[in-house]
C-alpha cells in the first residue's frame, strides 16, 4: 500500500468510531462500528444483534471515519475498501477496544468482530485558518 494510504489508515487510531457501508438484500446501508488498527488491518467491533456483520462477511465493504466533530482546525476524513472477514481476535487485541455498551436499542450488547485489510484508501484533509480578530473603529 502506498505511503499516503498507510498514513490514512494510521489516522484511524486517533478516533474510535466510524461507519461501515455494505449491501443488505440488495440495498445499501451504513452501520456504526468501533475500530482499532492492528497489524495493518482494521478490526471492527459491532453489535451482533442487528445482523449487519452477516451482510459484511465475505463482502467488499467501505469504511469511513473522521475527526469532523473535533473542533480541530485540521480536519480529515479517511475512507477505504476491503473484504470483511469474521474474526475472533486475541485477548490482547480485544483489550485495545474501550468498554462496550451494555445495551443497543434496548437489547443486550453482543460483540462481533470483523477484520478488513484495506485495499484502497483515500484521505481528504481540510485546513482552516484562524479567523482574524476584527478591530473596532477608533
Amino acid at each position: 500500500m502506498p505511503i499516503e494510504e498507510q498514513r490514512a489508515i494510521a489516522l484511524l487510531s486517533r478516533v474510535s468510531y466510524g461507519r461501515v457501508a455494505a449491501s443488505m438484500r440488495a440495498l445499501p446501508f451504513l452501520a456504526i462500528a468501533r475500530h482499532i488498527v492492528s497489524d495493518g488491518c482494521v478490526i471492527l467491533r459491532m453489535h451482533a444483534g442487528h445482523g449487519h456483520h452477516e451482510a459484511c462477511m465475505g463482502s467488499v465493504v467501505a469504511y469511513a471515519a473522521d475527526n469532523l466533530a473535533s473542533g480541530d482546525s485540521h480536519l480529515w476524513s479517511v475512507q477505504f475498501t476491503g473484504t470483511a472477514e469474521l474474526t475472533v481476535p486475541a485477548p490482547d487485541v480485544v483489550a485495545q477496544f474501550e468498554t462496550a455498551p451494555d445495551r443497543v436499542n434496548g437489547e443486550p450488547y453482543e460483540a462481533v468482530y470483523l477484520r478488513i485489510k484495506p485495499q484502497f484508501a483515500t484521505l481528504d484533509r481540510m485546513e482552516y485558518n484562524a479567523p482574524e480578530t476584527a478591530t473596532a473603529p477608533q
